[in-house]
């Protein structure tokens, strides 16, 4: 098959995702399943992926990680509530689909990875596809980015076993974090909301996600 063939095959197949795996399960904020259909997840997965790239389920991206099944990344962008140009934290860049997402919504995206060969692959990918509005750092995701808070929008895509204090600090009031909290093998999708100098959360769903290493999560 031609390139001119292989990426049309690969839009239909982000189509089929969209109403097969999204929409029927709730996920009907707009602005997130065009994001969906535009946002090429064959290009963030290992090469021998690629055919695996639109079905429900992780995938290994090497170095001890995983890129999100697309109906999880779908709920934690969903969840958000994003509007453009709001400021976002993602902990774990992984390998930058959710960037991409994030950026797709018109954010203003600060995102940060422990892992250096990750943040910088996705930085190659996420620049060979101009995307202009992010930011990267390598460094402990669980202490956030002090220098450039606060953030209007937090998402921590790996499981703590608690919410980092210096995450909710460096939430804007009112501000917003989705964030999976829980054991090293099982955890809460939380929505961690911070109004009035009062901070909540909310129980979203179950899930499952790889550790979030650093100084305030998993040592």
């Amino acid at each position: 098959m031609n390139t001119e063939g292989q990426e049309a095959a690969f839009a239909a197949r982000r189509e089929a995702m969209v109403r097969r795996d999204l929409m029927p399960r709730g996920i009907r904020d707009a602005a997130v399943l065009d994001a969906f259909r535009r946002v090429e997840r064959d290009r963030f997965v290992p090469e021998g992926e690629r055919d695996n790239a639109y079905a429900d389920h992780p995938l290994s991206i090497g170095c001890g990680q995983t890129i999100s099944q697309p109906y999880m990344v779908a709920l934690m962008t969903q969840e958000l509530r994003l509007s453009p140009g709001q400021r976002v934290l993602e902990i774990g860049t992984g390998s930058g689909y959710q960037t991409a997402v994030l950026a797709c919504l018109g954010a203003q995206v600060f995102t940060v990875e422990r892992v250096a060969e990750l943040s910088d692959r996705a930085r190659t990918l996420l620049d060979a596809a101009v995307y202009a509005n992010i930011r990267y750092r390598v460094g402990d995701g669980t202490l956030g980015w002090p220098e450039e808070a606060p953030f209007d929008r937090i998402i921590v895509t790996a499981g703590a076993p608690k919410v980092p204090e210096p995450l909710t600090a460096q939430l804007t009031d009112p501000g917003l974090m989705v964030i999976p909290v829980g054991s090293r093998s099982y955890q809460d999708l939380l929505r961690v909301t911070r109004k009035g100098g009062r901070v909540e959360q909310r129980f979203i769903c179950s899930c499952v996600f790889v550790k979030l290493m650093g100084k305030e999560g998993w040592h």
